[in-house]
């Protein structure tokens, strides 16, 4: 019986019009212009023009399938025109107050490249990263073993920009995966090895070590490249879903959930392992997700009222749909946006 209740259909083509719904608050006075969050800040948060307003609710649009076409001329330019306009002609980076400056200057590129468009300055503060020497030095010099998960927004923020803004520098994107490559930790299939929990003293929690991966991992799926010990990976992540942990996941507000249910699905698709107890995984986690959502005030609910958090869960619906093939059902089919360009 459980089983065929973690398995039946799931519609939420409700829960995506009320997500859509949230966009629509958050437009301020033209096309393209977006504020973060949908209702006021308590506690003083910024709640005019913001760069992760506008650039999620274009995510927020593709991911729902609601994106503005190209017959719809003056929507188009004006997300384009207001994600450039933000950028810093001098530093070529973005920046707002919740996070570190490459993470804000990969995702509003990455919303832009959803425009097939570029931004409009050079990217001078981060041109030192372009060489094999440079993106090397950045990985090498990060905190891998307390801050696996905030660090990680760096060094994946800045090849993804990189490799959205200049493609064709294969010597770079060549040095960071064979960087890469020999820090996979083969009994967890997580980055980097020597670095986690029993292996490094103050090492952060697991999971933190595997926010950190996902985002290595859609940098590595963006660039078409191996994931070393992918059914170890699977193995972790299952692990968690027999703890219970994965559930948690499914019920937190934010990002956590579409790291677990990526890493999941990725490492099963690269190596095949435990193929039909991870998709009854992914069906329990999303039984746990969607019910949720649909017992709680979406209303006064922190990760629904705020665009970027919103979107992160809307990243989870896609990638559980595809995976998932005839469960997670809506009118108009997900897309996620890692399957065009990397970085979220």
């Amino acid at each position: 019986m459980r089983e065929a209740r973690v398995l039946e259909r799931i519609d939420i083509d409700d829960l995506v019009g009320r997500a859509l719904e949230t966009v629509a608050q958050c437009q301020l006075d033209a096309p393209g212009r977006y504020k973060r969050y949908a209702t006021a800040p308590a506690d003083g948060r910024d709640d005019q023009l913001n760069e992760y307003g506008v650039a999620d609710a274009a995510n927020l649009l593709y991911t729902l399938g609601h994106f503005p076409q190209q017959d719809d001329d003056a929507t188009r330019r004006g997300f384009v025109s207001t994600i450039r306009e933000l950028q810093n002609a001098e530093t070529g980076l973005w920046h707002e107050a919740t996070h570190h400056d490459y993470h804000c200057t990969a995702h509003c590129i990455a919303a832009l490249e959803l425009f097939n468009a570029q931004p409009l300055h050079k990217l001078t503060s981060l041109g030192c990263y372009g060489t094999p020497e440079g993106i090397r030095g950045l990985l090498d010099g990060l905190s891998w073993v307390d801050a696996p998960w905030r660090e990680s927004h760096k060094s994946a923020g800045v090849f993804a920009s990189l490799l959205i803004c200049d493609p064709q520098n294969t010597a770079m994107r060549d040095a960071y995966f064979d960087w890469l490559a020999q820090q996979w930790d083969p009994q967890t299939g997580l980055l980097r090895r020597d670095c986690l929990p029993g292996q490094a003293e103050g090492s952060r929690p697991l999971h933190e070590h595997m926010a950190g991966t996902f985002h290595y991992l859609f940098n590595t799926e963006a660039d078409h490249r191996p994931l070393p010990h992918a059914a170890a990976l699977v193995d972790t992540c299952l692990e968690w879903h027999r703890t219970g942990q994965a559930a948690q996941f499914a019920r937190s507000g934010g990002f956590i959930f579409i790291d677990w249910v990526y890493c999941l699905t990725r490492a099963v698709r690269h190596s095949g392992h435990r193929f039909i107890e991870a998709r009854a995984a992914l069906a329990e986690a999303a039984r746990v997700h969607f019910d949720l959502l649909r017992s709680i005030d979406l209303t006064q609910h922190h990760a629904w009222t705020d665009l970027h958090m919103l979107f992160g869960w809307t990243c989870a619906w896609a990638e559980l749909q595809a995976a998932l093939p005839g469960i997670i059902r809506t009118q108009r089919p997900l897309r996620l946006v890692l399957d065009r360009r990397p970085f979220i």
